[in-house]
């Protein structure tokens, strides 16, 4: 069976400033029919190209030519599930009394069910106890949303299995100064295989936690960028920022991210932090929420393996 190339001019502009250009590149393909968009991601896999705005091509000619070799950014630490020599990086911010996560919606309240005080003539003496309680909302600090959140009769936080939630391997995208918000196809394309891995776009929008700031326009994940991870067999996804979706009064309330990940089974955990921390691949991932039958989202102690 024949195999073939393309040859094109490459436009790249990155979303930190800066440009790329190329003349005459050429990749191989998998088919002569090969469309741009496909073409386009397969250049930012092959140069391993990082914080890609967009990646325009002209001049596209494809030919009959043995295969060369083309390079993709592959995860060097593969599937190894491998637990010596490795340190664990917490990726959640912790929950107090009154924690503002979303702007607007009703925060955590803690109290005391029985106080140590009490609880001395319940037990023996000198054996005391603190029995505490704490009122909230799914959507508490750092959380997990599963399909259930998003479908009715989808699967909820019990049905979520732990080969969904817990010790995946990571790759993590480093999207830090960037000059837009929206996180689109051209931006991930650059960070290898994502297929059976959680995905992690790591935007820094953690730093104003706890303040106003948070609150305000945010960095999200685009519908498209959404179903090319769909497309593409992504596991999880998490993002460290407000929401995955623009929140901001102009989407008008849509939530095409959230609506194509949780239609493909596929949990979102927001509000992580400290993804800086993590190398772009090698790293596994867990955030398993408890098994709370009929509801969608629950805070998660979210965290990272890293090797040594």
């Amino acid at each position: 069976m024949p195999e073939h190339r393309a040859e094109f001019d490459a436009d790249v502009t990155f979303l930190n400033g800066g440009a790329l250009q190329t003349q005459g590149f050429r990749l191989d393909v998998a088919a002569p029919d090969v469309t741009e968009a496909d073409l386009a991601a397969a250049f930012v896999r092959h140069l391993g190209l990082l914080m890609v705005d967009e990646v325009r091509l002209s001049g596209v000619r494809v030919f009959e030519e043995a295969h060369k070799g083309s390079r993709d950014a592959v995860d060097p630490a593969g599937s190894s599930g491998a637990s010596s020599g490795r340190r664990l990086v917490d990726l959640n911010h912790p929950i107090g009394h009154g924690t503002v996560t979303y702007p607007g919606l009703p925060v955590p309240e803690l109290s005391a069910h029985l106080t140590r005080e009490a609880s001395q003539a319940v037990y023996a003496e000198g054996t005391t106890f603190a029995i505490d309680r704490i009122t909230m909302i799914g959507n508490t600090g750092t959380y997990l949303d599963s399909p259930f959140h998003r479908y009715e009769g989808a699967t909820d936080l019990a049905g979520l299995p732990l080969e969904a939630v817990a010790d995946l391997p990571a790759v993590v995208v480093h999207l830090t100064g960037a000059n837009r918000r929206g996180i689109d196809v051209a931006a991930l394309a650059g960070a290898g295989d994502v297929a059976g891995h959680a995905v992690l776009l790591h935007t820094g929008w953690d730093r104003p936690w706890g303040t106003e700031d948070y609150g305000g326009p945010a960095p999200f994940l685009t519908g498209d960028a959404a179903q090319w991870l769909v497309d593409q067999g992504a596991r999880l996804v998490g993002i460290d920022s407000l929401n995955i979706d623009d929140a901001s009064p102009e989407a008008g309330g849509a939530r095409p991210a959230h609506s194509a990940l949780l239609a493909a089974g596929i949990p979102i955990v927001e509000h992580l932090t400290g993804l800086g921390a993590l190398p772009a691949h090698g790293t596994r991932f867990t955030a398993a929420p408890p098994r709370v039958a009929g509801f969608g989202t629950f805070p998660t102690r979210a965290f990272a393996a890293i090797p040594a």
